[in-house]
């Protein structure tokens, strides 16, 4: 499959953990002291506002139904990621956690809750002219069930062999996936 060409048509979808920021593998980033961006994170993010017409964060969050962190701990930590995001001249237009502890519920990542929750408040997404950026396989498979180009970013796996069903591209971060969208750019 070629790689499309972004416009303000399309939606981003990123994941948050070890795409946004450095994850603790094996555990969970439980307050704000816990979280730091991934490098080039926040330019990346500054570059997409000027590519995508939604930014939209969808994360499953485990750690909130096992009771190791609060509500308000993760509402907290992703109200001052978005203020980071939103000082260093980039948007993320909005935020949803799966909190559920269970594979089968509807928000949890690869289900399609959370896109259709986003899809409900920004009516303008297009899931065929959508982007979903993940470190997981589940990520990959949440998009590819709702027809989305994937991007997987290759911070706790190794990289997968292309083609491969769930993937359309991978890089080892979301700032090279930046790169390589902006080089693409300047050779059109």
């Amino acid at each position: 499959m070629n790689n499309p060409s972004f416009d303000k048509t399309w939606t981003l979808f990123l994941d948050r953990d070890g795409v946004i920021n450095e994850e603790h593998i094996g555990s969970y980033i439980m307050n704000w002291e816990e979280f730091s961006f991934c490098d080039g994170a926040l330019e990346a993010i500054k570059r997409f506002n000027e590519m995508f017409g939604n930014i939209i964060v969808v994360s499953n969050q485990r750690g909130v139904g096992k009771g190791l962190m609060s509500l308000e701990d993760l509402k907290e930590i992703n109200n001052n990621m978005v203020h980071d995001v939103n000082d260093a001249g980039g948007r993320i237009d909005k935020v949803y956690a799966a909190t559920s502890v269970t594979d089968s519920d509807h928000n949890r990542k690869p289900n399609s809750g959370m896109a259709l929750q986003a899809r409900e408040d920004f009516p303008v997404i297009d899931f065929k002219k959508s982007v979903m950026v993940g470190n997981a396989i589940s990520d990959m498979e949440f998009g590819k069930r709702l027809a989305m180009h994937t991007v997987f970013i290759t911070s706790k796996h190794d990289p997968f062999i292309l083609p491969h069903d769930l993937i359309n591209e991978q890089y080892p971060s979301l700032n090279a996936w930046s790169e390589t969208l902006i080089a693409a750019e300047m050779l059109n």
